[in-house]
Order: structure tokens, then sequence, then C-alpha cells
């Protein structure tokens, strides 16, 4: 099978807009976001990467914003881990849409 075109930066965009547009649909819209972010990523590894790195990336940015504007590291991390915990609440029909979406 020929490995189609694509990039995991395109991906995690398209997944980023569609998750806020379909917001609403509690599993279903995750479902359509991670389904077209595979297709744009071009295989399974990079559909994969591109659902997971949004929600850690969060994390971090959640982690060194919540420590600079408390000036408490603890408060940093408890609201890491709260985002973590969110981002990974999301991740379930965003996973199994981006691996529909990419061996389709």
């Amino acid at each position: 099978m020929a490995q189609r075109e694509g990039s995991i930066g395109s991906a995690v965009v398209w997944i980023f807009v569609i998750s806020i547009l379909l917001f609403w649909l509690p599993v279903i819209g995750p479902l359509i976001a991670g389904f077209v972010g595979g297709r744009r990523a071009g295989g399974l590894g990079n559909a994969l990467i591109a659902c997971i790195l949004p929600g850690i990336l969060l994390s971090i940015a959640l982690f060194f914003f919540g420590s600079i504007l408390t000036l408490i590291p603890v408060l940093g991390f408890v609201a890491a881990a709260g985002g973590l915990v969110l981002a990974f609440a999301h991740i379930g029909p965003l996973l199994l849409g981006a691996i529909l979406g990419a061996v389709l």
C-alpha cells in the first residue's frame, strides 16, 4: 500500500479547529475531528502523534503558566495535571477517529 502525503502539523491544526467547532457534540465531535486529522496526517503513526501531541503541549503550557502566574510550582503542577486529565478524557474518540481516518 502506498504511503499518503501528509504532515503532523496540518493534522494538529485540523484536529484543533474541528474540535473547537464541534465541541457541542460530546462523542461525535472528537470522532469527526480525529477522522479528518487522521486523513490529513497521512499515516497511522503520524495520526497518533497528531492526536496525543496537543494534549501533552497543553499540559506543559498549563504547568508553566500556572507556575508563573501564581509563583507556586505545586499549583502549576496541579493545573497541568487537571489539564492532562481533561485532554485524556477527550482523546478516546479522537484516537479512534484518527485510527479510522489513517487506515481508510
